[in-house]
């Protein structure tokens, strides 16, 4: 192994493959959590949920097209700015759960509503602005709550992002 080369383990191509591997499971398990455990997503866990598919989505389509090197950096950019944008939002999702019950902000409508009602502009504004539904902490493991969770490992694929921007291997 040259002084450029990785380890084939940590070929780019096996790299995207295991985020899209990683994304597929944060979404079983959410819907795991909405549809056996009963806990509705919030208008923030929806947006999140966005961009943890839209991270999946770069790693799937980059480990099927098996890029040259600036293949590689193109969808290693796209990847690391949904990671930004989805650690964003999680990020606020954190801050609207450590409020106080008296400063946390008052419950909205339903996601579905919102986007029937209201103009996709708006929506998305709506949305991402949080609400009472999104202050509530309902699942926690370790003490983290699913928010806390999530930008870890939005940190996580940001950090895999970047070992594919900056040091891009094909094998």
């Amino acid at each position: 192994m040259g002084p450029n080369r990785m380890p084939s383990f940590l070929s780019s191509r096996l790299l995207f493959l295991a985020v899209f591997l990683g994304c597929t499971g944060m979404m079983a398990f959410g819907f795991y959590l909405q549809y056996v455990d009963g806990l509705e997503p919030c208008p923030l866990c929806m947006s999140q949920r966005v961009f943890i598919v839209a991270v999946g989505m770069c790693g799937l389509l980059a480990a099927l097209h098996n890029p040259a090197n600036t293949g590689i950096r193109v969808y290693g950019v796209l990847s690391l700015l949904f990671a930004i944008i989805g650690g964003s939002i999680s990020s606020r999702h954190i801050w609207l759960q450590s409020l106080p019950p008296d400063q946390a902000p008052a419950c909205g409508p339903s996601v579905e509503y919102i986007l029937d009602a209201f103009p996709l502009k708006d929506a998305i504004t709506i949305m991402l602005s949080g609400d009472g539904n999104c202050a509530e902490v309902s699942w926690t493991f370790l003490t983290l709550t699913i928010p806390q969770w999530t930008l870890v490992a939005f940190a996580g694929l940001a950090a895999i992002a970047l070992i594919n921007i900056v040091r891009p291997v094909k094998h």
